[in-house]
Order: C-alpha cells, then sequence, then structure tokens
C-alpha cells in the first residue's frame, strides 16, 4: 500500500511536470506567434517582402532525437534487402529461362545441335528441333504445290496489278497460322501501250513495208495460258517510248566489249538500230552502252544458240509438241540499269512512300527505245544483214555461233543499206501506282536475331509456272509446313519473317522499297536472307550465296532426298553435280539485303540441266501446262526446294550457335583477291601497285576467323556437355558468350559496307560484292578495285585498297575482342 501511494505521487508528480512542461510549451508558443505578428506587420509595410517565407521549426520532442547508429542500421537494412531481392532475381530467372523446356507434345527433353544435347541454351518452346525437322522434311505435299501454282498461274499478276493475289497469298499464311499483312509502296513504273516494228524499204513515193513482225505469241490450244484474252503484251519494262526509223545493226549479245569489237573494225553505230541476242548481260545494259555510243533503239530475240542440246536443229520438236523453244516466244523483262541503282528509279536509297520527293530517275532510266521479239520475227531481219559487212565469225570466240544458221542466216554485222530500215515504235504508260508485299512473322524468343525468307509474286505474264511462282507455290509450302509445327506448340528460337515481294521483275522494286525503309532494324537484327526466285524448272541444283553461308547450304543439302537419283538414299548433296555456289550478283531480292544493307544472303533453286527441255523465261510459255507436263512432272522439285529452304531457315533459326562459318567467308575473300590480281594483269597501271598489303590483310584475317569457328565450336561443346540449372552463373556466363559470338557472326558481313558506296552507284555499299557494271546479273567481287583496274586509274585503285584493307582489318578486330 506503501509503495502504491509512493507510485501515486510519483505519478501525479509527473502529471504536474507534465502539466508546467505542456503550459511553458504554450506560452512559447504564444510568446512566438505575437513575435511573428509583428514581424508580418512590419513585413507588410515592406514591398519588398516575399510571397512565400521559410520558418525553421526545431522539434524538441524526445521522441525525434537521433541515435548515433541510426545511419548504420538503415545502411544495413537496405543491404539485406537487396541481397534477398538478387538472390531471388538469381535463383527464379536461371530456372524459368536457363532450364531446358518441356515439351508440350513428344520427343526429347532437351534440343539437339547436331547430335549434341543443347541443355545449356534457352531453347524454343514445344518441340526438340528433330521433331522440327520431321515436320519440315514429311509436310511438303507435290499435290498441294501444284495447286498453289495453278491458282498463282491462272491469270495475269502483273507488278502493280495483283492486289487481289496479295490479298489471297495474306489469308493462305493466316489460315496456316502465321501472323501477316500487306506493305504497300507508291512506285514510278510502266505499262504497255502501243508498239510496232517493221522492216521498210525505201522507195521514191515513200516506204514500203517489207516486213512486219508480229510482236504476239501463239496460241496453243493445248495451253489455256496462251488464249487468255488479258495476256500482257510483249513489252520491256522501263523503257522509253519512241517513234525510230534507222538502219540496224548485228551487235551479237550486246555486251560492252561485244560493242568495243565492232567500234574496233569501224562499224558506224550511231544513229542506228542494235539487233541483240539474249544472254549474256542483262538486258537493260545492252541499251545502257547502245545509248551512250549514239544508237537510237535497240531491238533483243532468243537465239537457239542459247538452248543447248534441246534444239530444232537437233531432231527436238517444239513446244507443245516437244521440249524445244517454241519460235514465236518472247522474253519479256526490265530494261532498267541495274548495275546503277534497283528499286523505284525516283527514289534511290530511301522508301517511295506517299508524297516523297522524287528524282527524274535518269542515272537507272534508258532514253531510247527497245523491244523484244521472237527469234522468229527476227529471222526476216537477220536475213536482211546477209552480204552487208563483217560476218561475226571474223571476230573473236565471244562472236561464234549462232543458232539459226540452217535457216538462211548468215549473221552478217550490217549496217543495213541505207534504203533499208527499221521502224520501232514502243509507248508505255508510266505512273504511279501502288505495290503490295505481303509480310508474314513468326516471332521467336530471341526478338534481335531474325531470319527472312523470300520470293517475288509477280509476273510479266499470266502464267509465271517457273519464274517466280514456282517458288511462290514452295514459300506456302514452307509456310505450312512451319505451321504444322506452331500447332503442336512450337515457338522458334529467332524470328523468321517471310515475304512474298511484288514489282521485282521491273527492277527489284518491292523488296528494295521495304529493304530502304527498314534497313536500320534489319541490320541491328537480321543474320540471312534466303531467296527463292525460280524455285524448280528443271532437274539441277543451283546456288549463290555470301560464302558465310556456303558450309550451311552443303549440310542442309545432305539432309533432303534428292528426286534424281541413281543409286537409292542419295540426296541433293550427292546428285549436285558441280557443287559449286556462285557469288552474289543481282537480279532477283536478295541485293538489296546483300548490296545494301550487308546482310547475308543466299538464292537457290532447281534449274536446267543438259537434258531438260528449254525454258520459255518470260514468255506466256512459261505456263501451268508446261510445268505439269514438261518442267517438273511429278512436282518433286517444288516439294524439294520447299524442303531444303525451310531446313535452311530452321538451322538458322534453332541452332544456338549459328551454323555458318567466319573461315568460309575469310577464304573467299583470299580467293576473290586472286581473281583481281588476275585480271588487274591486263590493266597499264598493275605494275604500279603491290597486292602484298590485301592479301596479308586477308591471311590475317583467315587466321583469326579459323580460331573464331574454334572457339565457337567449344562452345556447341559445352552446350552439348550440359550444366546443371542451379549453376545459374555459369549458364549467363555461356549463354553471354554465345549471343556474343552470334552476334559477331552476324555483323561479320557488315564490317564490308563502305557508306560512301561504290564510285558512280553509291546505292551498292558493299565493298565485296555488288553486281558488275556491264553484266547486272552476275557477280563482281571488290568491285571497286577492279573498276579502277578497267579504267587504268592507280589513284582509283589505291583509294580502293585503302577502304578495302580497312574492311579486313575492322573485320578481323571483330572476330579478335
Amino acid at each position: 500500500m506503501m509503495s502504491c501511494m509512493a507510485h501515486n505521487k510519483r505519478s501525479k508528480a509527473a502529471e504536474a511536470g507534465q502539466l508546467c512542461r505542456t503550459v511553458q510549451t504554450h506560452q512559447m508558443v504564444k510568446g512566438h506567434r505575437l513575435q511573428e505578428e509583428k514581424h508580418e506587420t512590419a513585413d507588410m509595410e515592406n514591398e519588398r517582402t516575399p510571397l512565400v517565407t521559410t520558418i525553421r521549426v526545431e522539434r524538441t520532442d524526445p521522441r525525434y532525437r537521433s541515435f548515433p547508429h541510426s545511419t548504420f542500421r538503415r545502411f544495413c537494412t537496405i543491404a539485406l534487402c537487396c541481397i534477398l531481392i538478387l538472390a531471388i532475381i538469381g535463383f527464379a530467372i536461371p530456372y524459368a529461362v536457363l532450364q531446358p523446356h518441356r515439351r508440350h507434345h513428344h520427343g526429347h527433353s532437351h534440343g539437339q545441335i547436331d547430335g549434341l544435347h543443347a541443355s545449356g541454351w534457352p531453347q524454343s518452346e514445344g518441340l526438340a528441333f528433330d521433331d522440327l525437322k520431321e515436320i519440315l522434311l514429311s509436310t511438303p505435299d507435290e499435290e498441294q504445290a501444284r495447286t498453289w501454282s495453278q491458282y498463282y498461274t491462272s491469270g495475269p499478276h502483273l507488278a502493280g496489278k495483283n492486289l487481289s493475289q496479295a490479298l489471297w497469298t495474306r489469308d493462305v499464311w493466316q489460315a496456316a497460322g502465321v501472323k501477316s499483312d500487306i506493305v504497300a509502296y507508291d512506285v514510278y513504273i510502266n505499262y504497255p501501250a502501243g508498239h510496232r516494228l517493221a522492216l521498210l524499204q525505201k522507195k521514191k513515193d515513200g516506204h514500203k513495208i517489207k516486213f512486219e513482225c508480229s510482236l504476239e505469241e501463239d496460241v496453243i490450244d493445248d495451253d489455256p495460258t496462251t488464249s487468255l484474252q488479258t495476256r500482257i503484251p510483249t513489252f520491256h519494262g522501263y523503257s522509253a517510248s519512241g517513234n525510230v526509223t534507222a538502219s540496224y545493226v548485228y551487235v551479237n549479245f550486246g555486251t560492252y566489249q561485244d560493242y568495243e569489237d565492232l567500234r574496233a573494225r569501224n562499224i558506224s553505230l550511231e544513229g542506228k538500230i542494235a539487233l541483240a541476242k539474249y544472254g549474256r548481260n542483262f538486258r537493260g545494259l545492252k541499251v545502257k552502252r547502245a545509248q551512250e555510243l549514239g544508237m537510237v533503239g535497240v531491238v533483243m530475240y532468243s537465239d537457239p544458240q542459247e538452248d543447248g542440246e534441246m534444239t530444232e536443229l537437233n531432231g527436238y520438236k517444239p513446244y507443245p509438241e516437244g521440249p524445244a523453244r517454241n519460235p514465236s516466244a518472247v522474253q519479256r523483262g526490265s530494261t532498267q540499269f541495274l548495275s546503277m541503282l534497283p528499286g523505284d528509279p525516283t527514289t534511290p536509297g530511301y522508301p517511295s512512300k506517299p508524297g516523297v520527293p522524287r528524282t527524274d530517275g535518269n542515272l537507272s532510266l534508258p532514253c531510247i527505245p527497245s523491244l523484244p521479239i521472237s527469234y522468229r520475227d527476227a529471222l526476216p531481219l537477220l536475213k536482211a544483214l546477209n552480204g552487208h559487212g563483217p560476218k561475226a565469225d571474223s571476230f573473236n570466240k565471244y562472236w561464234q555461233g549462232g543458232g539459226l544458221s540452217h535457216k538462211g542466216i548468215d549473221y552478217n554485222i550490217g549496217p543495213t543499206p541505207s534504203d533499208l530500215v527499221l521502224n520501232l515504235v514502243n509507248e508505255q504508260d508510266y505512273e504511279i501506282t501502288p505495290l503490295w508485299n505481303v509480310i508474314g512473322i513468326i516471332n521467336g524468343t530471341i526478338a534481335d536475331e531474325v531470319i527472312v525468307l523470300g520470293n517475288h509474286r509477280d509476273a510479266w505474264i499470266a502464267g509465271g509456272a517457273g519464274d517466280p511462282n514456282s517458288g511462290s507455290a514452295a514459300l506456302n509450302e514452307v509456310i505450312r509446313s512451319f505451321g504444322v509445327a506452331l500447332s503442336r506448340g512450337w515457338k522458334p528460337l529467332r524470328t523468321i519473317v517471310f515475304a512474298s515481294w511484288d514489282g521485282e521483275e521491273y527492277g527489284l522494286v518491292g523488296s528494295t522499297e521495304w529493304v530502304e525503309e527498314y534497313v536500320p532494324w534489319l541490320s541491328a537484327s537480321t543474320i540471312a536472307y534466303l531467296n527463292v526466285d525460280v524455285g524448280a524448272r528443271g532437274s539441277h541444283f543451283q546456288a549463290a550465296a555470301s560464302p558465310l553461308l556456303n558450309d550451311l547450304i552443303y549440310n542442309v543439302t545432305s539432309l533432303v532426298p534428292s528426286p534424281n537419283t541413281t543409286v537409292p538414299g542419295q540426296t541433293v548433296y550427292d546428285t549436285w553435280f558441280s557443287k559449286d555456289i556462285r557469288t552474289m550478283g543481282s537480279g532477283s531480292d536478295f541485293t538489296a539485303f546483300q548490296d545494301f544493307a550487308g546482310i547475308a544472303s543466299l538464292d537457290i533453286g532447281f534449274g536446267a540441266g543438259p537434258k531438260d527441255a528449254v525454258y520459255h523465261y518470260h514468255s506466256n510459255y512459261d505456263s501451268f501446262r508446261w510445268m505439269d507436263t514438261q518442267g517438273d512432272k511429278t512436282w518433286e522439285y517444288h516439294t524439294t526446294i520447299t524442303k531444303i529452304w525451310a531446313l535452311l531457315a530452321a538451322k538458322l533459326s534453332e541452332m544456338p550457335v549459328l551454323p555458318v562459318s567466319a573461315e568460309t567467308y575469310a577464304k573467299g575473300l583470299e580467293k576473290y583477291i586472286k581473281s583481281v590480281k588476275v585480271g588487274a594483269s591486263q590493266s597499264s597501271v598493275t605494275d604500279d601497285f603491290s597486292f602484298v598489303a590485301l592479301e596479308k590483310a586477308a591471311n590475317n584475317l583467315t587466321s583469326h576467323a579459323a580460331d573464331f569457328d574454334v572457339y565457337t565450336k567449344s562452345l556447341t561443346a559445352e552446350l552439348g556437355e550440359g550444366v546443371p540449372w542451379w549453376k545459374f552463373w555459369q549458364k549467363l556466363k555461356l549463354w553471354y558468350a554465345v549471343r556474343k559470338a552470334n552476334m559477331k557472326y552476324k555483323l561479320l558481313e557488315r564490317q564490308f559496307l563502305y557508306a560512301d558506296g561504290l564510285d558512280g552507284r553509291d546505292w551498292f555499299k558493299h565493298v565485296v560484292f555488288a553486281p558488275g557494271r556491264w553484266t547486272g546479273y552476275a557477280g563482281a567481287t571488290f568491285p571497286g578495285l577492279v573498276e579502277g583496274f578497267e579504267d587504268n586509274d592507280l589513284k582509283k585503285v589505291k583509294k580502293w585498297e585503302g577502304i578495302v584493307l580497312k574492311c579486313l582489318e575492322n573485320a578481323t578486330k571483330l572476330l579478335s575482342n
């Protein structure tokens, strides 16, 4: 009780003390307020008083007193929280990302990499690679490919006039599970309005028609494509309108050297019309050189000389009765100066969108008219030259031959006498019209590693069963095959993009405009572009590629059964006679990817062999009926190119370490330098130039590239050994190493881009690959050096030596770091 009383007294004393302190505090606050009121009154009288004043208030409550270790405790709390968060991330993310994905349907628990289990890699989902490969090899169907081809070849689909096909293609892809859309461009192109070609005899009272060319292909009762009322006239894309009458000269194939040979023999060319055979160079360059030499027009025909064994002279009947060329067949095509600039000629280097500024297009468009004709129409023109001027066989070896001698043609050069002239009329309507690319995408796990597959859809004719729609049918089958994989839960490791281009025939227009628009994204992400233009028109496999992809082509063709076997079980690789992979030139949609954006590219297909039927290129006879009866009777070559194409994409998409070879690329460069050296021997500046520095730099690159390939193989082996998921730091380190290695492979081709471009044709940025100035189709390697030697310009040669050396150095550094 005494303690309670004492406690009560202490409590009352404490309350009293607290009360006193409260009163004191109240009085102090009241005093402060009185002082503040006085200050406020004084301040109101001062017009410089701030609108807002800051009053410092100190807390005296003991609850707010600082403890000596509070900062240390706060630091410890934050550090412990961070450690906990990092631990959660460190275990959760590697488990989720690096642990092998469970298969949703069937197959092994780990993906296969050339026989190795890649358990240390964030793999694609849903299917093991072996299961995916089985789908891609078993899904393509000959009857389905035939159905796709029949649709595409059932009517005209000229560039800018095939929107219904674009919409249909998009719907087919979407039905297969591939998200797709249409990307349009407004481009400058021409359509035929009228034409005439007549051989005239001058008379006192005017001109008499000696022969009028039909400029038509025969209608064949058994081939319904040839009789369509909507069939497209014979004409040249991007040809100039004009009406000219002049004597003419036979110019062989109309190559640059052919014209030089004529000039060396003092053959008069200025003011004349050129009569040229198709072949050996791009048709637009035949016109370009004629124009530069003052000629006023060009006429082109297809000579049976180019048809090998399958000719009437050798006893073969022409189509449709046999495999030889139909005499009335006409090769349409573009006369754009393709080695100067592909794409829309009025928007060089940027996409043709509505409202963009446009140039006059003169850099890549001819200003003299041209026409394509059949060899049947060419016969009277060639006969009229008999006895006039020297004979072609009096020139060098490149002028020998000619497949119409048995029809009374002597292949005299001319020119025709002044009283015998050609009247060439070419009427074209030029306009700006939309083109429609169809773009499909299967998004992968890795967003910045992309593979693009493309084929063009447009054709010069109603048919186009070989060019391009054998490729179009194959692309649909590729997408249908990947669609089957998607339906089974597959998602690729890397993103795959599909493209059905429009406007390729005029000058690679649709693909070029798309690359020009998306080049920043493509440069950052794209590993390779895989092109199929003509998928099947014969039995011989053909390929052109960046050397970076050569080994991949050999590997994949060894996995696909050949439809042309002499021994059971042979693959396409086994029956591939030459096993030669050409260098990239131009003439198809890989050009913008390889030569402008520096993306490793390839182009594959089955071409005609010596025993195959003549292919009627860009003619009405490239029809569904021709394909069904002569080109690919069983449609097995369609499905075979489908399988090769799909597996190329799958390998690039699914292999953890990209299946490419830097060493093969570097060895290719060494070979190209040797080729330049051989060609330079004909130049007058060769003695003043040494190839030692270039050879040394290329050899150094090869050495580092070989080491890099060995390193990436070790990464593949390490992946195959497998790392337990709980060793996440080791997995992350391996993952980073693989990603970095793949980035180097991806960017290797880009090291050979030169921003200012080639001399006189600066759209082409690649210092290794470009179309030859005067070939167009065929590729020129190290074109800057080659052109310097051709022009006997030592300053230019040394300029390009420096540029190439810098590129080789950059590539070596990329693979070394």
